[in-house]
C-alpha cells in the first residue's frame, strides 16, 4: 500500500492543539464564562466543519497493524461514566435478555440479540485507538459493519443522523450518517480475538478508528436514525461534535 500525500491531517491539528483545546477546557470543567463560551463553541463548530468536509471520506481508511503490534490489554485504559462514580463497570439489568433496539426514521425497526448480531457479516481489524486525553493504543476489534444494520432497517430519506444510547449512566452521543456508513464503522463484540469485556463496553459497542474515543459509545442499548442532530454526553459540555482523527 502506498502512503497518502502528507498534507495537514487531523492528527496534526490535534498535536497543534487546534482540535483538542475546547474539549480540554470542558474536560477541566471550565467553559470560558459568558464572554468566552460562545467563542469556544464557535471554534468547536469550525473544527467539526474541518473534520467533516476536509478529512472524512469513504476512501480514507485508518492504517491497520499486525496482531503483534497490539498494546498489552493491561495497558489499554478502560473508561466509563459509571466506573468513575462507583468504581464498577456498568452491566445490563438482565444480561440474558439484552437487545439492541434499532429504530427512528426507518422502514423496518428491529430488536437484535447479541446472538443474531454475531450471525451477520463481520469485520475484524487491528487499528490504533486515539483518546482526546493524548494516549493511543492498538487492538483488534471484531463486529458487524454498521452499514449492514442500516441496510436491514432501511432508513428513510429524512434520516441524516444517528443517536447512540447506552446503559452507562445515561451516556449517549450522535453521529452524522456519512461517518456511520464509513466502511470501518462497526458495532463491535470482539476484542483481541475474544468476546468483548465489560471494561471495554460489552455486550456491544460502537467502534471506528477514524473517531476519537469519546465518540465510540460503549454498552449500547439503542441506535436511532433521526432528522435532527443529536447532542452527546461530552459534546453537550463543549467537546467537538464530529470527533474525527
Amino acid at each position: 500500500m502506498t502512503d497518502r500525500p502528507r498534507g495537514l491531517t487531523r492528527r496534526d491539528l490535534l498535536r497543534l492543539g487546534l482540535v483538542a483545546a475546547p474539549a480540554s477546557l470542558a474536560a477541566c470543567g471550565w467553559t470560558g464564562g459568558p464572554l468566552l463560551e460562545p467563542r469556544l463553541r464557535a471554534f468547536s463548530r469550525i473544527n467539526d466543519w474541518v473534520g467533516e468536509k476536509l478529512l472524512l471520506s469513504p476512501e480514507r481508511l485508518a492504517k491497520q497493524y499486525p496482531a503483534s503490534a497490539r498494546t498489552d490489554p493491561a495497558n489499554f485504559p478502560a473508561y466509563s461514566i459509571a466506573f468513575n462514580r462507583t468504581r464498577k463497570f456498568p452491566a445490563p439489568d438482565d444480561p440474558a435478555s439484552w437487545t439492541l433496539q434499532v429504530g427512528g426514521l426507518v422502514r423496518k425497526p428491529v430488536r437484535l440479540s447479541r446472538e443474531v448480531i454475531e450471525t451477520l457479516p463481520r469485520v475484524s481489524y487491528t487499528v490504533k485507538h486515539y483518546c482526546i486525553e493524548g494516549w493511543t493504543a492498538i487492538a483488534t476489534w471484531t463486529g458487524v459493519p454498521l452499514s449492514a444494520i442500516a441496510a436491514m432497517v432501511e432508513p428513510t430519506a429524512d434520516a441524516r443522523y444517528l443517536r447512540f444510547d447506552s446503559f452507562d449512566a445515561g451516556y449517549y452521543n450522535g453521529w452524522d450518517l456519512k461517518s456511520a456508513m464509513h466502511p470501518q464503522t462497526i458495532l463491535a463484540y470482539g476484542f483481541n480475538g475474544r468476546p468483548l469485556m465489560m471494561s471495554h463496553g460489552a455486550p456491544l459497542r460502537l467502534y471506528s478508528p477514524v473517531k476519537l474515543g469519546y465518540k465510540l459509545t460503549k454498552y449500547l442499548t439503542a441506535m436511532t436514525f433521526t432528522r435532527e442532530r443529536p447532542g452527546g454526553y461530552w459534546e453537550d459540555q463543549g467537546y467537538p461534535w464530529f470527533g474525527g482523527v
